[in-house]
């Protein structure tokens, strides 16, 4: 997957009509996304499934990485606004919830894989943004909720924030992969043990 030196696709199809035809194409690309992942494929591929034409999709995100980018982003966001997790629930407990979820859109996930694993490699700057900034907000967002929680007494007070919020990052999306390349892997029951590895001695 390599990327065009486009500008960026949230400057095209600025007026109304062409806000809505966008929408549009990502919602069914969602959905052919979210049921084949990103396995083997191109932007005309992917325009044949869609239901569009080749420069139709070139047009509104400019190269692959820019639509698995807008893909995998929106799904979160619709997911997000629907399940924000509560302010006493823990990182690993988030990611746990979160795993059991993803069961049902396997493509998704693969998706997301497929983002990370471009991200390490040369000529993929929107896979790499988006990478690098998502990681970092997670870190950022998780390690502030470590510190109320350590501060409630309910994870270990010795464990550095940050460096808990990167493990969980880490073990989630690496119990994913194993997740996806064997079904039997139980990556929410490792999440739960770590979890109670996490929390503070009972008394």
């Amino acid at each position: 997957m390599s990327e065009s030196p486009a500008e960026p696709s949230r400057s095209r199809g600025s007026y109304p009509k062409g806000i809505a035809r966008r929408q549009e194409i990502l919602d069914k690309a969602i959905e052919v996304f979210a049921q084949r992942g990103a396995r083997k494929t191109s932007l005309r591929a992917i325009a044949q499934e869609v239901g569009v034409t080749h420069a139709a999709l070139t047009h509104y995100f400019g190269s692959l990485d820019e639509l698995l980018v807008a893909v995998y982003r929106e799904s979160e966001r619709r997911s997000d606004g629907d399940n924000r997790p509560r302010p006493d629930v823990s990182p690993a407990e988030m990611m746990r919830i979160s795993a059991e979820q993803n069961r049902s859109i396997p493509g998704l996930v693969q998706l997301y894989s497929t983002l990370v694993a471009a991200a390490l490699e040369d000529n993929h700057p929107a896979a790499q943004r988006f990478a690098t900034e998502r990681f970092a907000r997670l870190r950022v967002e998780m390690g502030d909720r470590v510190r109320r929680l350590q501060e409630q007494g309910q994870l270990r007070d010795d464990l550095d924030p940050q460096l808990v919020a990167a493990l969980v990052i880490a073990a989630s999306d690496g119990l994913q992969a194993q997740w996806l390349l064997e079904p039997t892997v139980d990556h929410e029951a490792a999440l739960a043990m770590l979890d109670r590895l996490l929390g503070a001695p009972r008394a």
